[in-house]
């Protein structure tokens, strides 16, 4: 149902998309990155390359840090890897097991050193040393020691929940089986399982030998070797372990990084090396070149250099964000660069209307991944390089989702070859495609004719994070709108009981069987209740993204009391716009976007239709409902002394409150840090609760 990463369509640079175009890539390629989890992390058997797979999870990012409305706790840079297979026993992590946010720039390096200072509070010359180490390729996994015995091991899973691969790690000659007397009582050592390169090359001598398939990377053989059903076969290969971290332990390990590895190495763990302590983003730069240079001479596959933080004290004033510390990041090493032929320009038609043009390539592989389409972003990108079909071109992969075009190449026939022309007219429904002034991107004007926008707003609606109908995925979907059985997204919850007479339809199409179809109905209806927030979503209403709908959902709590709301809401002057307005993160632009969305009829009467069909659950209550903050609304203003403004964020978000970002009289909380401004004087004069930094730092039992 997903295409690869090479193939997917073209998109257009993260700061010239509109909130609504932003909400459709970010819904595809939530779903892509989610596959790619579970081939990778599941299965063992990855379609990508890791530069690859960066890429586009770095896209990801990209798309939320432009539009906070998009990151959710379910989405794949909040979540880690993936659900346990089935196959193996479950075990929950006493301590979650984090994944890392990446830096692929030295600008990227010296962004994360500041934020932690700004976090901490820190002035410039204050000391803050970090450990780099080598980023190992292998697959992470944590090792429980209970009276200094090992008594279970388990891969990562998705953080919270792993396969336990206990017997298999006993077979690992160097993995301590006890731990010295000076270990704790219990103890969750954490590293990465992995294949030495010279191990590697032996045992896929062995393989060919043997006649038997041989393993495509030494991150491969690791990971399909320790996740074997039968332990005698893990016995045969040669798997080593690197200890870097740990989880539960009965007493504390070290005040320092670099203390506790010293402690792990006398236990008899190995431990990454070469590692560095490093007091300034340029000693962090310099071991990032170092490793970098020694990288073909190491005996083990690596990928980059994480960096932490090395006070344990530091670290846990710093905490996480979602998926991953925010005192530690892995420094990729860059990517790579192809020259190839580009053969033909397409145009795209996204479900907003965007028109995307998109290189079509002579295949070529950059980075480990064959590349046959890379982005050309818009017309004026066009204009900019001179991009002529027929040219020499160099395709790189970085940051983005898919290769991009980094310059042509004169081979002497580029003057001679004719200038492309956007089109100004949809290639898909024919209507006027304008390109409003000052935007940089040309939209089909034929919104309810134009097929492919219809398709694609369906193809949102059954997308991961909002109705996630196994089954039911961009292929299916347009091939029931072609044939006209789906067309609204109620279309879907009558499919089962207007089909009936003629299943012999679905069955005769390419794909389908008997029991596809049962599984797709049986899916349709294990959808037919879902949570407010993920409904919300599927509404595909411009600049909603997941973050938002949960904002909503928290906020409002049903579907009628948002509905009714919405509606008041179209009098500017009325207490629900004034409600609306003052949700963190949601103000007058996106206040229009919904308003305008219920004040289309044709918008209601699918939403009607929905709802005779399917449930939406009431928003959960917010967590840490025991804290006297819990459900409170805060509003920070001024500059604290004793934390900084997003650790203070932080905090309040961890025990249940929300967040505000101006004062109304639905506020709970203002707290005042130095130099407040109008935000105090207006909790002042609404009589809104002010607190001091002192108070609240009481109140919140920090």
């Amino acid at each position: 149902m997903s295409t690869s990463p090479a193939d997917a369509p073209a998109e257009i640079p993260v700061d010239q998309l509109s909130p609504e175009d932003a909400a459709a890539e970010h819904a595809a390629l939530a779903a892509e990155v989610a596959r790619h989890n579970r081939r990778y992390y599941q299965e063992d058997a990855p379609e990508v390359s890791d530069a690859e797979y960066d890429a586009l999870f770095r896209r990801l990012q990209a798309l939320e840090a432009a539009f906070p409305g998009l990151a959710t706790p379910d989405s794949p840079t909040q979540t880690v890897g993936a659900a346990p297979a089935e196959a193996f026993g479950k075990v929950h992590h006493a301590v979650p097991m984090l994944s890392l946010a990446n830096a692929f720039s030295p600008e990227d390096v010296a962004e994360f050193v500041a934020r932690i200072r700004r976090f901490l509070s820190l002035a410039d010359e204050a000391p803050l040393v970090f450990i780099a180490e080598p980023k190992i390729d292998g697959l992470a996994v944590s090792l429980r020691y209970e009276g200094r015995r090992f008594v279970q091991g388990a891969t990562r899973g998705d953080g919270t929940v792993g396969e336990e691969v206990t017997a298999n790690l006993r077979t690992i000659a160097s993995l301590p089986k006890t731990l010295p007397a000076d270990a704790p009582e219990v103890v969750e050592i954490r590293g990465e399982v992995y294949m030495a390169r010279s191990d590697f090359a032996a045992l896929n001598a062995r393989q060919a030998d043997a006649g038997k398939p041989v393993f495509a990377n030494p991150r491969n053989a690791a990971a399909g070797s320790l996740r074997q059903l039968d332990p005698k076969i893990t016995a045969e290969r040669p798997l080593s372990f690197f200890a870097y971290a740990w989880g539960e332990v009965a007493a504390p390990l070290g005040e320092t990084i670099g203390a506790v590895r010293d402690r792990l190495t006398s236990w008899g763990f190995a431990t990454n090396e070469p590692a560095a302590a490093c007091a300034s983003v340029d000693d962090l730069l310099a071991h990032h070149e170092r490793l970098l240079t020694l990288r073909p001479d190491l005996d083990f596959e690596l990928d980059g250099v994480v960096y932490k933080v090395d006070r344990l004290d530091y670290q846990q004033r710093l905490g996480m964000v979602s998926r991953a510390p925010r005192w530690a990041i892995a420094h990729k090493f860059p990517a790579e660069q192809a020259r190839t032929r580009l053969n033909a320009i397409t145009i795209q038609v996204g479900r907003t209307g965007a028109l995307t043009p998109v290189a079509n390539l002579e295949p070529v592989t950059v980075g480990g991944v064959v590349v046959s389409r890379a982005t050309l972003h818009n017309e004026d990108e066009i204009r900019r390089k001179d991009v002529r079909e027929g040219d020499l071109v160099v395709v790189q992969r970085a940051g983005d989702v898919i290769p991009q075009i980094v310059e042509v190449i004169d081979d002497g026939g580029h003057a001679e070859r004719p200038e492309f022309q956007f089109p100004e007219r949809c290639p898909v429904c024919d209507s006027e495609a304008v390109r409003p002034e000052g935007e940089a991107i040309r939209r089909c004007t034929g919104g309810l004719v134009c097929e492919a926008q219809a398709v694609e707003r369906l193809i949102h609606f059954v997308s991961r994070d909002a109705f996630d109908i196994e089954g039911l995925g961009d292929k299916q979907v347009r091939a029931f709108y072609a044939d006209g059985r789906i067309r609204r997204p109620a279309d879907i919850f009558t499919l089962e009981r207007r089909e009936d007479a003629r299943l012999d339809k679905i069955l005769n199409q390419p794909g389908w069987g008997e029991k596809s179809v049962t599984n797709l109905f049986r899916a349709i209806r294990e959808r037919q209740a879902m949570p407010l927030d993920r409904v919300i979503y599927a509404l595909g209403i411009r600049q909603v993204g997941q973050a938002t709908a949960k904002l909503l959902a928290r906020h409002y709590t049903t579907m009628e009391a948002w509905r009714a709301a919405m509606a008041a809401a179209a009098d500017p002057e009325s207490d629900a716009y004034a409600d609306l307005v003052n949700i963190d993160q949601i103000g007058p632009s996106v206040a229009a976007d919904l308003i305008a969305f219920f004040h289309e009829p044709h918008n209601t009467e699918a939403l009607d239709e929905l709802l005779a069909e399917i449930t939406a659950e009431p928003a959960a209550a917010p967590a840490a409902s025991d804290s006297p903050i819990s459900g409170k609304t805060v509003v920070f203003t001024g500059t604290l002394q004793t934390m900084g403004r997003a650790e203070a964020k932080a905090r309040a978000e961890a025990l249940g409150a929300k967040v505000a970002g101006s004062v109304s009289k639905k506020t709970d909380y203002v707290v005042v840090g130095a130099d407040a401004g109008s935000k105090a004087a207006k909790a002042q004069e609404l009589g809104v609760t002010i607190l001091s930094e002192e108070d609240w730092r009481e109140l919140a039992g920090i």
